[in-house]
C-alpha cells in the first residue's frame, strides 16, 4: 500500500527530498469548470461585463496561479516551469466556462500541483470577476486527468 510522502516516521509535515531523484520530462494536465446562471453566461458571451474580459483575466490568473502554487501548497517544491497552458472555454448549453491548464517542465518532481492551482485560479477568477450578477456560481470537478514523467509513470484520469 502507498505511503503519504510527506510525513516523517514520527507524523510531523516534511518536504520531500528529491535531490537524488533524475531530471525527468514531467506533464500535467487539470480541468474544471465554473457553472452560472444562463444570464451570466450571456454576459460573458457579449463581454458585458463591468470589470473586462472574463476568458482573458482569467486565463492570465491560471498561469500566475502555477508560477506562485510553492507560495500557496506548504510543501511544494519551487519548479522551474517549463510551459504553463491555461484554456478557457463557453459551454452555453451547460453554461459552464471549462478549464484546462496543462504544466511541463524538465526536473526531479512532478507538475500536477501546478496545473491543478491553475485551474483553481482561473475558476476563482472568473467567479470573482461575474459575482456581482451571479453569486451562486458554482467552482465544480476540479480534478486531475493527465500526469506523465517521474518514478510513478503515467496516470490518465477523467
Amino acid at each position: 500500500m502507498a505511503e503519504f510522502s510527506h510525513f516523517d516516521d514520527k507524523g510531523n509535515a516534511k518536504m520531500v527530498d528529491v535531490s537524488e531523484k533524475d531530471a525527468t520530462e514531467r506533464a500535467a494536465t487539470a480541468k474544471g469548470s465554473v457553472i452560472m446562471r444562463p444570464e451570466t453566461m450571456a454576459l460573458i458571451l457579449e463581454g458585458g461585463v463591468k470589470k473586462g474580459d472574463v476568458l482573458a483575466v482569467s486565463q492570465l490568473a491560471g498561469v500566475m496561479g502555477a508560477k506562485r502554487t510553492p507560495d500557496l501548497i506548504p510543501l511544494c517544491h519551487p519548479l522551474e516551469l517549463a510551459s504553463v497552458k491555461v484554456e478557457l472555454s463557453c459551454d452555453a448549453e451547460r453554461n459552464a466556462v471549462d478549464i484546462t491548464a496543462a504544466c511541463r517542465l524538465k526536473g526531479r518532481t512532478g507538475v500536477e500541483m501546478e496545473a491543478l492551482c491553475a485551474v483553481s485560479v482561473a475558476a476563482l477568477t472568473v467567479y470573482d470577476m461575474c459575482k456581482a450578477v451571479d453569486r451562486g456560481m458554482r467552482i465544480e470537478n476540479i480534478r486531475l486527468v493527465h500526469k506523465s514523467g517521474g518514478k510513478s509513470g503515467n496516470f490518465e484520469g477523467l
